[in-house]
């Protein structure tokens, strides 16, 4: 059974930027597909980014070129840098974990078995 415990949310205005940090247990960070999603009000969680066990990525067409995903194994924890942020990125942000899969790149969220609590993200105009 993993935890997963997401933090690094906040408000900032446009244009700025936040990094999310994942803390997860028992080393699943090297070991399977993880990903973060967001939610925001009244939407269908959407998936943002998602790493494979070797470190490859795949990100959302609305985040290329200013998110990336990254995670360090030693310490257990996913990463997801934000840059030049923008209003439609306000969301509840969830760390998420494939138990099932290793080198699967999925943005579906209904792949996903592991959640956190997530992370508020506000960004102002």
């Amino acid at each position: 059974q993993a935890q997963l415990v997401e933090s690094g949310g906040g408000s900032v205005q446009a244009g700025g930027s936040l990094r999310l940090s994942c803390e997860a247990s028992g080393g699943i960070t090297s070991r399977v597909c993880m990903g973060w999603f967001r939610q925001a009000p009244g939407k269908e969680r959407e998936g943002v980014a998602t790493i494979n066990v070797s470190g490859t990525t795949r990100y959302a067409d609305s985040v290329v070129g200013r998110f990336t995903i990254s995670k360090d194994n030693a310490k257990n924890t996913l990463y997801l840098q934000m840059n030049n942020l923008k209003p439609d990125d306000t969301a509840m942000y969830y760390c998420a974990a494939d138990s099932s899969r290793q080198w699967s790149l999925l943005l579906d969220s209904n792949q996903y078995n592991y959640w956190g609590q997530g992370t508020q993200v506000t960004v102002s105009s």
